[in-house]
């Protein structure tokens, strides 16, 4: 894109993964404000409501940086509260008072959702923006709840012939009737994976070895969700790619995350001290290709637009890869993956976000005659 537009970017909300859309969304915005856009910073409380981040503390926010933990340098949820209203022109969404929705604070050409977890990566904003009928980044209603549905998404990625490690799934009610958890995962090997069906940033998951409680750890995974997925764990390097696009999507240079304690969980991806990511992975040419092929094929599986990160077990020995799961909107902070594939493949953090923009508006134009963007009020 050249033309600088004003850019909704929507951060926070009510799921386990707050504090991480809060770090990415100020990388996001400061990356869109490098590229030339006005950005309007629209935040979501824990509880689900809707506040204007002050132009002063966004500036201000904007200015800092250089924090030694990607957590700690994020946004914060504050402001007067407003709803998004249908804009006044097409393609558009107004930001208004919430208690007074003559108020306009701001109008929006586009909106960026930096929203991870339930509420906001899994279809529910971006059915919201779809009744707004504003353009939006990212993945549609479709993708974007496939992604998130780890369950689903296997299906997905099975259905089009991409690998998958073995697994299991059921739901709360099925364990509960269940005599024992182990009758529900026969045919599996330890270590295991257990995890909720639709959650990220490796909340809830636990990693059960010989002797571990598998009990425990599908009660933990139910905190998160009534569907748990159990896969076979994977003896091998995990490795990440970046898709980016729309109708014909390119992916990025592959990324290897070297991981502590046999897997990446919550706390090494955000509060550790160390940078686990080597970009670009050692890989022989041949595997890096099969990668990014496997990448591209993913992302077709589910339909998506705009942008996912693939992340794969490759397991040496054997010369296996699988498809272990797509993020429909990967961490955006400074100490992410999905940046740092993007910039070893020549395209920098605001080049990145400014082709995302496009590829909003792009699909925005695209719409059949018969849809009537803002059909909803």
């Amino acid at each position: 894109m050249s033309t600088p537009v004003r850019i909704g970017v929507l951060f926070g909300g009510p799921s386990a993964e707050h504090d991480v859309s809060c770090a990415s969304a100020l990388g996001v915005a400061r990356a869109l404000a490098d590229a030339g856009h006005r950005v309007v910073a629209i935040g979501v409380t824990r509880t689900g409501t809707f506040r204007l981040v002050p132009d002063a503390v966004l500036a201000e926010l904007r200015a800092g940086g250089g924090a030694g933990r990607a957590i700690d340098d994020r946004l914060t949820v504050t402001g007067p509260a407003v709803e998004l209203r249908v804009g006044n022109r097409p393609g558009t969404a107004l930001v208004a008072a919430a208690n007074a929705p003559g108020a306009v604070h701001a109008e929006v050409d586009v909106v960026f959702p930096v929203l991870h977890g339930p509420y906001g990566e899994d279809g529910v904003v971006q059915g919201l923006l779809e009744s707004l009928g504003v353009p939006y980044v990212g993945c549609g209603i479709l993708a974007s709840a496939v992604g998130m549905d780890k369950v689903a998404m296997k299906r997905a990625l099975r259905a089009e012939g991409v690998p998958t490690t073995p697994h299991v799934s059921f739901d709360a009610h099925t364990y509960r009737a269940a005599d024992g958890p182990e009758k529900l995962v026969l045919g599996l090997r330890r270590p295991l994976f257990v995890k909720p069906a639709r959650m990220g940033s490796s909340i809830g998951i636990s990693r059960v070895t010989e002797g571990d409680d598998l009990g425990a750890a599908v009660e933990e995974a139910l905190r998160h969700d009534t569907v748990v997925l159990v896969e076979q764990g994977v003896t091998g390097r995990e490795l990440e790619c970046g898709v980016l696009g729309g109708w014909r999507p390119e992916a990025s240079a592959v990324g290897e995350v070297r991981v502590a304690g046999g897997w990446f969980d919550y706390r090494q991806k955000y509060y550790g001290d160390d940078d686990p990511m080597v970009v670009p992975a050692p890989l022989p040419d041949e595997v890096t290709e099969r990668v990014r092929e496997l990448s591209l094929r993913a992302f077709a599986a589910i339909g998506g637009w705009g942008l996912a990160r693939v992340d794969f077990l490759y397991d040496e020995a054997s010369g296996d890869l699988y498809v272990n799961e797509l993020n429909t909107m990967p961490g955006f902070t400074a100490h992410s993956m999905y940046p740092k594939v993007w910039a070893e493949s020549g395209v920098d953090y605001p080049e990145l976000v400014d082709r995302l923009v496009g590829l909003a508006l792009a699909r925005h134009a695209e719409r059949p005659a018969g849809v009537r963007p803002g059909a909803l009020r």
